[in-house]
C-alpha cells in the first residue's frame, strides 16, 4: 500500500525567505509605486478642493434676474407719475411666477432704487409649485429711502377653503396676526399695529396696514398690503428706519399704494 508523508508548510514556502534580494526588489517596486501615486493623489485632491466650491457656488447661484444697477436704467416710466418707474413682474422674474403659483403684480419705484438678489433657499425655487412655507418673490432697496419686498404664502396656511379671497380669511387684524412676522422679519405684536384700511381695485380686495415696529429686523416703520388670489396670499411690505421714514414717508406711501395684482 502506498504511503503519504506530510511535509510542513514552512518547508514548502521557505524558498521565498532564502532569496533576500528578490524580497528587497519587490519591496522597492511597491515603495516606488506608492511614491509615484502620492503626487497623483495630491493632484486629484487639489483639483477636488478647487471644484467643490465651484459646484456649491453653482447650486447657490441666484435665480432671479436682479441687476446691480438703478432700476431707472431698465424699467419704463410710470404712466401715472413720471417721478417713478413701473415694475411689472413677468414669469422670468421668479420661480413662483414661472410655475403659475403667483399672479403677476406691479408697483412703482423711484428710478434710483436697486433690485436685490434673492437666495434660492428664500425664493421658493426648490418647492414650487407646492411650497408649504412663505417665500420672497422680489426685493428692492435704496439706502437713503428704504426697502420693499413681495412675500408670498400658501393659502392653505391660513384657510382650507380653495381660491379664498382676502375677505374669506377674516378681518384685517386677524390676517396681519398671521402674516405679521413676515412684515417685521422676526415677531409681531398687535400693539405695533397703528392703522388698517381696506382697498378695492377692480374685483381685487386689499388689506392695508401701518405699523410701528421698534424691534423689527426690517425697520422701525413698516407699511404692508395683503391680498389673496388663486392658492396664494401675496404680501407687499415697505420698510424703513427712523431716519429713512422721516425723509421719505410720502415716497414710501406712494410705493405701497401703487401695488396691485
Amino acid at each position: 500500500m502506498a504511503t503519504a508523508t506530510l511535509v510542513p508548510t514552512s518547508k514548502i514556502f521557505s524558498s521565498s525567505t532564502k532569496c533576500p534580494a528578490l524580497s528587497k526588489a519587490r519591496t522597492g517596486v511597491i515603495v516606488a509605486s506608492s511614491q509615484q501615486q502620492q503626487p497623483r493623489r495630491r493632484e486629484l485632491l487639489l483639483k477636488s478642493a478647487v471644484a467643490i466650491p465651484a459646484i456649491l457656488q453653482l447650486k447657490e447661484a441666484p435665480i432671479s434676474e436682479a441687476r446691480e444697477v438703478d432700476v431707472g436704467s431698465f424699467l419704463p416710466p410710470s404712466p401715472s407719475d413720471p417721478n417713478f418707474v413701473l415694475f411689472k413682474a413677468k414669469p422670468s422674474d421668479t420661480p413662483a411666477l414661472r410655475a403659475g403659483n403667483v399672479q403677476p403684480y406691479q408697483f412703482v419705484l423711484p428710478p434710483n432704487w436697486k433690485q436685490l438678489r434673492i437666495a434660492n433657499i428664500l425664493s421658493g425655487n426648490y418647492c414650487q409649485p407646492k411650497c408649504a412655507e412663505p417665500w420672497i418673490e422680489v426685493k428692492f432697496e435704496n439706502e437713503k429711502q428704504g426697502k420693499v419686498q413681495v412675500v408670498a404664502s400658501p393659502l392653505i396656511r391660513l384657510t382650507n377653503k380653495p381660491n379664498a379671497t382676502i375677505e374669506d380669511l377674516g378681518e384685517p387684524e386677524k390676517v396681519i396676526a398671521s402674516l405679521g412676522p413676515f412684515v417685521t422679519g422676526n415677531s409681531y405684536d398687535s400693539d405695533e399695529l397703528l392703522n388698517t384700511s381696506i382697498e378695492k381695485i377692480g374685483d381685487q380686495t386689499y388689506y392695508k396696514y401701518v405699523l410701528e415696529t421698534p424691534f423689527a429686523l426690517t425697520g422701525s416703520h413698516n407699511l404692508a398690503k395683503a391680498t389673496a388670489k388663486g392658492n396664494t396670499v401675496v404680501l407687499f411690505v415697505v420698510s424703513a428706519t427712523e431716519k429713512q421714514w422721516q425723509s421719505s414717508q410720502k415716497t414710501l406711501q406712494a410705493i405701497l399704494d401703487s401695488f396691485q395684482l
